[in-house]
C-alpha cells in the first residue's frame, strides 16, 4: 500500500513537470514592436547601471523590453547588431536587430543618433538587447 502511494505520487510529479515544461517551451513570444517599453533610457546611463552594480541591474533591466538612446557607433550588416556607443571606451550597448529592423539597417549611418528597443539579457562587458527594432527610424 505504500509503494503504491509513492509511486503515485512520483507519477503526479512526473505529469506537473510534464505539463510546466509544455506550457513553458510554447510560451508565445513577444513582439517587441507592438509591445510598450518598460523602461527608456539611454546607452551610457544603462551600461553605468550593470557596470557599478551588476546584481541590482540584472533585476531592474533582464529579460525587460528597455528603449535606449544613443549614438550609432558600428554598424554589421551581415550579422544584424548595432553597436550603440557609451562614454565607456571598455562598453557598448550591442542591439541584435529582428529581421524585419535587419532589412532597414543599410539606413543607418554610424555617428547617427538612434532609439531602439529591444529585450535586455544581460551584461558581457556590453549590454545586450535582442528583438531590437528601431523607434526613430
Amino acid at each position: 500500500m505504500k509503494v503504491k502511494k509513492i509511486i503515485i505520487g512520483i507519477l503526479a510529479l512526473v505529469i506537473i513537470g510534464a505539463f510546466i515544461a509544455y506550457k513553458i517551451y510554447n510560451k508565445p513570444h513577444v513582439n517587441v514592436e507592438e509591445a510598450s517599453a518598460d523602461i527608456s533610457i539611454t546607452a551610457d546611463k544603462i551600461l553605468n547601471d550593470f557596470s557599478s552594480d551588476e546584481n541590482s541591474a540584472n533585476l531592474k533591466y533582464l529579460d525587460k523590453i528597455i528603449e535606449v538612446k544613443g549614438v550609432v557607433s558600428e554598424i554589421n550588416i551581415e550579422k544584424g547588431i548595432i553597436t550603440i556607443e557609451t562614454n565607456d571606451d571598455f562598453g557598448s550597448v550591442l542591439c541584435h536587430l529582428s529581421e524585419e529592423a535587419s532589412r532597414k539597417i543599410s539606413r543607418l549611418q554610424e555617428l547617427q543618433i538612434i532609439v531602439v528597443k529591444g529585450i535586455c539579457t544581460g551584461y558581457l562587458m556590453d549590454v545586450i538587447l535582442v528583438k531590437c527594432e528601431f523607434i526613430n527610424q
